[in-house]
């Protein structure tokens, strides 16, 4: 399985907004949700999910990530739910400049970050594509030039060419 095939090319985020500040510096927590709205509002915005189902994904992505962080280390996170607001299994890509606070299991920022959401019923898909995230972002060429990228265009055209699992 490739990124491309389920990445939604309009809801690439080529430079996520910084994180509303509270206080003296968001808080972990605040930052992840933060970023899992921005991801949850791209694919709703390229047309994958109604306005009403927003909150609801971003709070499953949020419970799952109660369980055990998804920043998997080496700068990349991938916070990933099921839902039955999806009828299929898609994803976005977004990349942070400076780096972002996730609770990495290394301690590192996160500049990576691959969103998830598959439908409650194919937990084959989902793992097939946790699978080709993983295996795609062990390649550290490959993350490199991704974080070279400045814009969604330059995003999905190394998605498109990148071999299946990297």
């Amino acid at each position: 399985m490739r990124l491309c095939n389920f990445i939604v090319r309009d809801a690439i985020i080529p430079a996520l907004a910084a994180p509303p500040p509270r206080g003296d510096a968001p808080t972990v927590p605040a930052v992840k949700e933060a970023v899992v709205r921005q991801m949850v509002q791209a694919l709703h915005a390229a047309g994958h999910f109604r306005a009403a189902d927003v909150d609801e994904i971003v709070g499953a992505v949020m419970r799952r990530e109660q369980l055990g962080t998804t920043g998997i280390g080496r700068h990349i996170a991938i916070p990933h739910s099921r839902h039955p607001a999806a009828d299929r299994l898609i994803g976005t890509l977004a990349l942070s400049r400076d780096g972002l606070p996730f609770d990495s299991l290394d301690g590192e920022p996160v500049y990576v970050f691959v969103l998830l959401v598959s439908p409650q019923d194919r937990p084959g898909d989902h793992l097939r594509a946790l699978e080709a995230v993983v295996r795609t972002m062990r390649n550290d060429d490959f993350v490199r030039q991704l974080r070279a990228c400045q814009t969604a265009d330059d995003i999905w055209a190394l998605l498109e060419g990148a071999a299946p699992g990297w």
